[in-house]
């Protein structure tokens, strides 16, 4: 899967579900995709908050992305704070969030690939996470065709996309290479947010403002199914 910073729900039970996760890091970063921005709640209504970049060329791969050099991590922790302190658990996800808005790191890569241990490492994930130009692989190969490569490299005998996945990849050429392709596609649930009109899908951190541990524990391994 690509990187993203404080993704939904879905990507964080995509991890939970495999025994081994593969992040690209040398795959194109895509400018109208979200892998530096997501969604959160703020005053009962989805507004995009972003980590800024240099900019750079559109060919580049996530891992030759700079963060922007005038980057203000104090005011993306306000928009947070502001949005969620009334949140019941706010006392505790705050301060997870301070170490990962404030780590130093200016590359894209590694500063989003640091956000999503430390969230795996708060939801008690222990999913073996690998950077895939780590794994020896053709890595000029596009596409499906680079998956089933990773796959093979990691002696794969099931891989898991997500459901978006269903569009681009085909499970006959898969299951030609002896591998059974399956996709999560994650179940509506919903949970109060200040009382008001529930909205969905918002990033990770709006979902653990909102619940304690052991019902994160439910929605990560309980609410999606395998197809």
């Amino acid at each position: 899967m690509q990187p993203y910073f404080l993704p939904y729900i879905g990507y964080f039970q995509l991890i939970a579900a495999v025994d081994r996760f593969i992040i690209y890091d040398n795959i194109k970063y895509t400018k109208k995709g979200w892998i530096n921005r997501n969604r959160m709640l703020l005053n009962g209504s989805d507004v995009t908050f972003s980590v800024p970049l240099k900019k750079g060329p559109d060919s580049s791969n996530v891992v030759q992305r700079q963060l922007a050099a005038d980057f203000n991590r104090a005011k993306l922790l306000n928009q947070f704070k502001a949005a969620y302190y009334r949140a019941p658990y706010f006392s505790q996800i705050y301060p997870l969030l301070e170490q990962i808005v404030r780590y130093e790191d200016s590359n894209l890569f590694r500063y989003i690939h640091y956000s999503v241990l430390k969230i795996c490492d708060y939801l008690d994930i222990t999913t073996e996470i690998t950077v895939s130009s780590d794994v020896a692989i053709d890595h000029e190969l596009r596409g499906q065709a680079k998956v089933l490569a990773l796959c093979r490299a990691c002696q794969a005998d099931i891989y898991i996309n997500s459901i978006g996945g269903t569009e681009i990849y085909a499970k006959d050429d898969f299951l030609a290479a002896g591998i059974d392709l399956r996709f999560i596609k994650p179940r509506p649930f919903e949970y109060d947010q200040f009382g008001a009109p529930f909205v969905p899908w918002l990033s990770i951190l709006d979902v653990m403002m909102f619940n304690a541990p052991q019902q994160m524990d439910h929605i990560l391994r309980a609410c999606y199914e395998l197809v």
